[in-house]
């Protein structure tokens, strides 16, 4: 099962009190770079997601391409980097994948905008999968499979609907959403081909 690990600026300081951008892109790449320090007994994830959904364009446009740079400085290049929501971010570096929301992928698809790039999605409904597909996503994220804080208040979705999503397309679907050690195993043995968490390596104390 592929493991996705993904960032979040405002969540790993919670645990690492304040820590500088610099620092923080440090950690980034050391998970990249598969550094037990930086992934606090997870193991090394396949694909690390670049969220940042928090901080502007220009900021994370900076800290992507810190990130890729030391990646490949540190890393044996094995773990897949892919930037969320921008663009411009995959250009910059020469990265061939990008992740997007579903109302992002339609607005740019089918401009020179998305040339090249593989695109990921993240989708909410068997229709938006299957759309996701015809329209040549290379992967999708279906969620939220759990309860997670990020959605407070919002019913999970569980995992029938996670193997109702894999059983409507063909490509990848990665499950997305309150997903942790203990509830893994679950996911695992539903038919999904992964699964993303974002606590689990963001919020840890060193």
């Amino acid at each position: 099962m592929c493991r996705i690990a993904v960032s979040n600026w405002e969540l790993y300081n919670i645990s690492h009190d304040k820590t500088d951008m610099e620092t923080y892109t440090d950690f980034l790449a050391g998970i990249a770079a598969g550094d037990e320090k930086c992934l606090g007994g997870n193991e090394r994830p396949d694909i690390l997601l670049v969220r940042e959904k928090q901080l502007p364009e220009t900021e994370y446009l900076e800290l992507f391409a810190r990130l890729w740079k030391k990646s490949r400085e540190w890393g044996d290049g094995k773990m897949r980097i892919i930037p969320h929501t921008h663009p411009a971010a995959a250009r910059q570096c020469g990265c061939g994948w990008l992740h997007l929301s579903f109302p992002l992928f339609q607005k740019y698809h089918g401009t020179e905008i998305l040339s090249n790039l593989h695109c990921g999605l993240s989708v909410h409904s068997v229709e938006e999968a299957k759309l996701a597909q015809e329209l040549g996503a290379a992967y999708v994220m279906a969620g939220h499979i759990f309860a997670t804080d990020c959605k407070k208040g919002v019913p999970p979705r569980g995992l029938e609907f996670l193997n109702e999503v894999c059983e409507s397309v063909r490509i990848p679907v990665y499950a997305i959403g309150g997903i942790h050690k203990g509830n893994l195993p679950l996911v695992d043995r539903s038919r999904a081909a992964g699964a993303c968490m974002m606590s689990e390596y963001m919020f840890f104390n060193n």
